[in-house]
């Protein structure tokens, strides 16, 4: 097995200059972490540079399904169906201990496109295009064939769910990622080891373009204050919603197109609605995907059981502000709330029971809104700008989804190497993860849970499993140092204080909120109590040097991050709005 070298991330902008890269990643978002790992193993020199902290934006607002592409049977879209099954599967190889299978159910309504009759066809035919969806050797990773469920086995498991014209319902398999922020790190962590530069808090504010041909970038780190010029062979744009900021800045600006985006959002409930599956809940309101050649009326919000939690989304509405103001408000809130609570009254949750709502901007298609719905851009976009706009050494990447984020990172790269005149292929669906070298991930997680290292309980051993696969043993490796960092932060979860000192010196954590809300499940879920976000800061000041006010500045600006349009997650209730938004 090709086994990635044992080097910490480390932040050192103030030497990039002093070289020429084969390429710069623009954006640290996952399709930029999946080009970087991809790059880095087909032997190219990287740097990556992120204007905030790595996986802060869109990244952020994953649902956690790894999706096969049932819905796409709506379309008649086969290949988008097989693309994805592919790379469920090739996830569930190269980072086992972070997704694994979750059953999924939906209530069928009548004998229409909604009744237990078309949903049989279309699971009958989920499963002849998905015939190769088990060809891994893991048997936690199986698959099973879905099935039409009886009315009565339905409502056991979506108890209370309207029962008029109710039928039964359909289940079928897709994946859940446990853990999306530690996958990112993980690519980006496996990048640096094999020499990329990954630097976040540090914005691309120009190109260095020179006779036609893009020959770097110039880098303001936001720490230091400093600028500096990074010259490379190729850059690849994978900026996100940034795009059109990014591609502003070039000469040929005029020409180039416009994506317009969307706004995504979920939120986390602070209880458990549902236990062991994902459920798709028809909303009442009625939506048209002018692309469908079924129609289905209306949209499914989606539910699932996460840690001991439940996500609920995703909605989507049309945005045309700039991406730097984006902000999920209390208006955002309360629309998602209504819309579930209408759809499934048995199991509605109050404002208070919402512990988080994240979001982000994804593309749409031009001219689709209607009203406030939006159709979601369907393809990714890869843009060759020699090709289409006479700019050498720029290539720009528009994707769509997280599940096919490797597959569109590896065409990217494709283009990349050729560009150079180079050879190499594509590993990142054989090569796993750091971390994700399990064969049998059952079998080991029982045998690390029997060994219990440093005298840990079975769920905090589980817990690092989950999170860091076969590399566990590195947050171990602290205790040796002062077994005081053994103890958990938080009494209620399993996040050992050895973590957070893991990711301040390898992950690159440069503040509170890094830790709590990327590198940790302190705040994934929900802002984290007064008393963890002390220990935490002062953790990081001994290790990083804070002073008083940079403990007390840090404190604060994580808790604004969780202040969500007057909500103050410490008081636990909902304020009046203030007329000042909150940053």
């Amino acid at each position: 097995m090709n086994r990635t070298p044992d080097v910490p991330m480390k932040r050192n902008p103030e030497h990039l200059h002093q070289k020429t890269f084969d390429l710069i990643i623009i954006g640290g978002g996952i399709y930029g972490a999946w080009v970087a790992w991809d790059a880095t193993l087909r032997g190219l020199s990287v740097a990556l540079f992120e204007k905030d902290d790595f996986g802060s934006a869109t990244s952020s607002n994953s649902l956690k399904i790894i999706h096969g592409g049932l819905r796409y049977l709506q379309h008649a879209d086969i290949k988008r169906m097989r693309e994805s099954v592919r790379e469920r599967m090739i996830l569930m190889r190269v980072a086992p201990h972070l997704v694994h299978p979750l059953p999924c159910i939906m209530p069928t309504y009548g004998h229409g496109v909604k009744g237990r009759e078309a949903l049989a066809i279309a699971l009958f035919l989920n499963d002849l295009i998905t015939f190769d969806r088990n060809k891994l050797s893991d048997p936690q990773k199986y698959l099973p064939k879905g099935r039409i469920l009886s009315r009565e086995e339905l409502l056991e498991r979506l108890p209370g769910i309207e029962t008029q014209n109710l039928t039964g319902g359909a289940m079928w398999y897709d994946c859940q990622i446990y853990n999306s922020e530690r996958l990112l790190i993980g690519l980006l962590a496996g990048a640096s080891a094999r020499g990329a530069a990954v630097v976040n808090y540090a914005p691309v504010v120009n190109f260095l373009v020179q006779d036609g041909h893009l020959r770097g970038v110039h880098v303001h780190d936001r720490l230091s204050g400093r600028e500096y010029d990074v010259f490379s062979r190729l850059v690849v744009n994978t900026s996100g919603p940034w795009v059109n900021k990014l591609l502003g800045l070039l000469p040929q600006r005029d020409s180039l197109p416009q994506i317009q985006f969307s706004k995504a959002m979920n939120l986390v409930v602070r209880r458990k609605l549902i236990d062991t599956y994902g459920a798709g809940i028809p909303s009442k309101y009625s939506f048209q995907d002018a692309d469908a050649l079924i129609k289905q009326g209306s949209r499914l919000l989606f539910m699932t059981p996460w840690r001991q939690y439940t996500l609920i989304g995703t909605t989507h509405v049309p945005y045309e502000g700039d991406p730097d103001e984006f902000a999920i408000t209390e208006e955002d809130i309360q629309e998602l709330l209504q819309e579930y609570n209408l759809a499934y009254p048995a199991r509605s949750i109050r404002r208070e029971d919402v512990t988080h709502a994240y979001g982000g901007l994804l593309p749409m298609e031009p001219k689709s809104r209607a009203g406030n719905h939006v159709t979601l851009t369907k393809h990714y976009k890869l843009l060759d700008h020699e090709k289409e706009h006479g700019l050498k050494g720029l290539v720009t990447v528009v994707g769509v989804k997280y599940t096919t984020a490797r597959d569109v990172a590896a065409r990217a790269v494709d283009i990349a190497v050729q560009k150079l005149g180079r050879r190499e292929r594509c590993r990142t669906d054989q090569i796993p993860i750091p971390g994700g070298n399990i064969e049998r991930f059952g079998a080991f997680l029982q045998e690390e849970i029997t060994k219990r290292p440093w005298n840990l309980n079975d769920p905090e051993v589980r817990h690092l499993v989950l999170n860091y696969g076969r590399e566990y043993p590195k947050i171990l490796h602290y205790l040796e140092e002062n077994v005081a960092w053994r103890e958990r932060v938080d009494p209620e979860q399993e996040v050992l204080f050895a973590e957070v000192v893991h990711a301040i010196r390898e992950e690159m954590a440069q503040t509170l909120l890094d830790v709590v809300r990327r590198r940790t499940e302190l705040g994934s879920a929900g802002c984290p109590s007064d008393t963890v976000l002390e220990k935490v800061a002062r953790l990081m000041a001994s290790e990083l040097g804070w002073d008083e006010a940079k403990i007390q500045k840090e404190i604060q600006s994580a808790k604004d991050h969780y202040r969500i349009a007057g909500y103050d997650p410490a008081a636990r209730h909902v304020r009046e709005p203030s007329a000042e938004r909150d940053e």
